[in-house]
């Protein structure tokens, strides 16, 4: 694939986001602007189209600060809330450009989303029309480039413990956030990127039911092998500054606003 595409991160932070409720900053020193993190959400531009991957509890804060006034289409990792939460907003993009917003997730996904959305799927009365359009990625489909209004990408697999979770190329940018391990196959989809923006939530824990730790996302990357790891998910515990200086080099954490290109 060789593409041009600018990312930008528009969220790295965990579900609770940092502060969390309460003004909770755990570790992170507040007066680091690095340390304030919203919820997990990317946007990928490529030409004169864009997408975003996930709408969680942050997503019209984020595409307000962002300046995003068009979107092509969404991908959904999960339906896990801090990545769906901010679903209702979409209906603003339905309204201006009298068109319904295209979103594409795995099978379970779309199901459950059409479940808990249902509103959104389908004219309910006049003033409200339907505002989402379902798209499903099939297993088929894992590992192969696909094209949303000529954006294209490799949908892959990830395991997120208690579900499944999607990860996402474009380009030589992989995303894979909320998972704990990627199959053979995902590592394979990823093998050639140069930037990988990759989960380690489970930080310094022995082991993480739905998050790697840096240990595990260590060994994963000697299989993938990407020049850089930008580490994403990241919660309270997790300093900034302190992590610069703890991990080894090629590895770095996101922070809000990140941009990266690819191509």
């Amino acid at each position: 694939m060789s593409h041009k595409f600018k990312m930008t991160i528009m969220g790295c932070g965990n579900s609770a986001g940092t502060p969390s409720i309460g003004n909770y900053w755990g570790n992170c020193d507040p007066h680091n602007p690095k340390n304030r993190r919203t919820r997990p959400s990317v946007l990928v531009e490529y030409g004169d189209q864009n997408l975003v991957i996930d709408t969680g509890a942050d997503f019209k804060e984020q595409m307000n600060r962002f300046c995003v006034e068009n979107l092509s289409a969404v991908l959904y990792t999960h339906t896990h809330s801090d990545h769906i939460a901010g679903i209702d907003d979409l209906r603003v993009f339905r309204l201006r450009n009298k068109e319904h917003v295209h979103i594409y997730g795995t099978p379970e996904a779309i199901e459950e989303l059409e479940r808990r959305y249902d509103y959104m799927f389908e004219q309910k009365a006049k003033i409200y029309p339907q505002v989402l359009e379902s798209h499903t990625v099939t297993d088929e489909q894992f590992g192969h480039e696909m094209q949303v209004n000529g954006i294209p990408f490799i949908p892959f697999e990830q395991d997120h413990g208690t579900c499944r979770s999607l990860g996402f190329r474009f380009g030589d940018i992989g995303y894979s956030t909320d998972m704990v391990d990627l199959p053979e196959t995902s590592l394979n989809a990823l093998k050639g990127i140069k930037t990988w923006i990759a989960d380690a939530a489970g930080y310094k824990m022995e082991s993480n039911m739905v998050h790697a730790t840096l240990k595990e996302l260590y060994a994963l990357n000697e299989r993938v092998g990407a020049e850089k790891v930008y580490i994403t998910h990241l919660s309270p515990l997790m300093d900034y500054d302190r992590l610069m200086n703890e991990l080894p080099d090629g590895y770095e954490p996101a922070y809000d606003g990140l941009c990266l290109y690819s191509g």
